[in-house]
């Protein structure tokens, strides 16, 4: 930025004993008395000379007083104007920017004749070609799934732990922040989103109601207009286990009392719905939000995502802990197939001591056409997915205000990895083709196409369709949340998890990995801003492009064991990615309600084995 310089202006004076100011005081500063006037008038004839007489210390005082509020005015007038001038330039500098980017990665770039950016080009398809010898006939060792992990870290639990003298506290905090005995009403959430943003919501929803000793009726579930799923509370969770694992911490019921009911003519939906603003504190929840329940006995609160800060005290805390691994325990239907799907995938991985890789596989078409990303599809695939992007989201994607660069996007990671990306990376890491490997995910776009090079790279590759029996499915189709449970369970009791794009489903279940494998999420979270880099570099030799997976992988064995410094209401990642510190103590209690059910001894035994 260009620097300030602030100049005074010397004022005219009509004043013949002007020199007497230099004289008063030696302040520097020329004296500000002009006659005002600007036009071509001819000037009066000077006034006869003043005897020159002494100033008195006050009268120095007024005038360096007024010459320097009239310097400031001055100074204060040009920085003004400086700064109006220089906020031009600075609003001009994100278009210059964005004009940049479009020249070298944008769609002019081939004009103006640039070379493409590493990176902006998808190129992993003819990688894979070109390296597909060197990776069949490589001779090394192959990685083995029980020792990917090598990284250690002993948490530190707190003690006593909460967990022990919880309920003697809510019964103190009660007595202590509400000012009449019994709840303070009832409380209404509607969880909108898919499986885990409703997950998040139900835990967010029991920490409010311990909050406001407020009885929690059982969570609502808005049907989403993308996941399209209808299903209930019931549909998806063991009401009656999320009950009891919750009693004496927050009372929850099924569905408000008679005459609460009469009063807003048996509908839910007539209780006026009460907007919270995001991440909201607890100071906001006791001011505003407690007053209203007590005076109406009854408060609705829709959508409820994101609308309770991390930063709570650590009781509240526990209580997200409580309910997200404990309380929440999938229905009998969905945990009976997903305790069947796991078993098949422990005996299809005999060749690795029963232990297999999941992976969270994010390249359905519309997960493609919303990235913006450009792949090998040529003109044809970009028509089909600006058709289907105008079909989703009717111009959300043409709007003047939006830049849409598909080379940028790649750079910065934000493309999905494709299948032969990821089987390039689990080979450059060491997996060899005897390893099991479990595709969570839904439809893959163009499957056959995209699938055929990770099947030659991993020919044991199961997704929840080749485990499971039609008859089986049959339940769970059309139920996008039902079936991303089935794929929740499987990957989460997997050795290594590989996570390929952001969302809610990698971030829940890195958390709750790290709650069950003693803090390590055992999850491989690649840096795709280097990746993209390596694969498009068509001179890159397989041993160098495994040495660069090497690092990669040791990376992401570091940061799977990280546990965030969290102090006193002081947490600035989400306890349900990070659930350690707070989340520890109910490690070591009351194992067997982790098992998605009672007697699942294969889940157990599985469990166990990879502590």
């Amino acid at each position: 930025m260009a620097a300030h310089i602030a100049t005074a202006m010397k004022p005219k004076n009509n004043n013949s004993n002007s020199n007497s100011n230099s004289n008063c005081c030696s302040n520097g500063y020329s004296s500000d008395v002009s006659n005002g006037s600007d036009n071509n008038s001819p000037s009066p004839p000077p006034s006869p000379p003043k005897p020159r007489l002494t100033p008195s210390l006050s009268q120095c005082r007024r005038r360096l007083r007024s010459k320097t509020k009239s310097f400031v005015r001055r100074e204060n007038l040009g920085s003004g104007l400086n700064f109006r001038r220089n906020l031009r330039y600075l609003l001009l500098l994100p278009l210059l920017y964005i004009s940049g980017l479009l020249m070298c990665v944008g769609p002019f770039s081939g004009f103006w004749g640039y070379a493409s950016v590493p990176g902006s080009v998808y190129r992993s398809y003819e990688n894979f070609q070109r390296l597909w010898d060197d990776i069949r006939f490589d001779n090394s060792s192959a990685l083995q799934l029980s020792s990917v992990w090598k990284y250690k870290r002993r948490v530190k639990v707190q003690k006593p732990c909460p967990n022990s003298t919880a309920r003697n506290h809510f019964s103190m905090y009660r007595t202590s922040i509400m000012e009449s005995p019994g709840s303070s009403g009832y409380l209404i959430v509607d969880a909108n989103g898919g499986l885990n943003q409703q997950r998040s919501a139900i835990c967010n929803a029991v920490a409010v109601a311990g909050l406001l000793n407020a009885i929690l009726v059982i969570p609502r579930f808005e049907l989403n207009s993308v996941w399209r799923d209808p299903s209930q509370f019931g549909d998806i969770y063991d009401e009656e286990h999320f009950i009891n694992n919750l009693k004496g911490y927050v009372n929850v019921v099924r569905e408000l009392p008679e005459a609460l009911m009469e009063r807003y003519d048996q509908n839910i939906s007539n209780i006026p719905n009460f907007r919270v603003q995001a991440w909201a504190t607890v100071n906001y929840y006791l001011g505003v939000v407690l007053p209203i329940l007590r005076d109406q006995g009854v408060i609705r609160i829709a959508p409820f995502a994101n609308r309770l800060t991390m930063n709570v005290p650590s009781h509240i805390q526990l209580l997200r802990c409580i309910t997200n691994y404990k309380a929440l325990k999938f229905s009998l239907p969905i945990s009976s197939l997903a305790e069947k799907l796991v078993s098949r995938m422990i005996e299809r991985s005999s060749m690795t001591g029963g232990k297999y890789v999941s992976v969270h596989l994010r390249f359905e078409q519309d997960m493609v056409a919303f990235s913006c990303c450009v792949y090998d599809g040529g003109e044809a695939e970009k028509l089909k997915m600006d058709s289907f992007r105008e079909q989703e989201w009717k111009g959300k994607f043409k709007r003047k205000d939006r830049v849409i660069v598909p080379a940028l996007n790649r750079i910065e990671g934000k493309c999905p990895l494709t299948p032969v990306e990821v089987g390039l990376m689990l080979r450059g890491m060491g997996f060899d083709n005897n390893t099991s490997i479990y595709i969570a995910s839904g439809k893959i776009y163009q499957a056959e196409k995209h699938l055929a090079p990770l099947l030659e790279m991993f020919p044991l590759l199961y997704t929840k369709e080749s485990l499971a029996t039609p008859d089986e499915l049959a339940h769970f189709e059309g139920y996008s949340s039902k079936l991303a449970a089935l794929d929740y369970t499987v990957s989460l009791f997997s050795e290594v998890f590989v996570t390929t794009q952001g969302g809610n489903f990698p971030q829940f279940l890195m958390g709750h990995r790290r709650f069950l494998f003693n803090g390590h999420s055992k999850t491989i979270k690649p840096d795709k801003r280097k990746l993209v880099v390596l694969l498009q570099d068509m001179d890159i030799s397989w041993k160098a492009f495994k040495d660069e997976m090497g690092v990669m992988l040791a990376e992401s064995d570091r940061k799977g064991m990280m546990v965030p410094r969290v102090k006193k209401f002081n947490r600035k990642t989400s306890i349900y990615t990070y659930p350690l510190p707070e989340c520890a103590c109910l490690q070591s209690s009351n194992n067997s309600t982790f098992r998605l059910t009672e007697g699942a001894k294969v889940l157990n035994s599985h469990h166990e084995s990879t502590r």
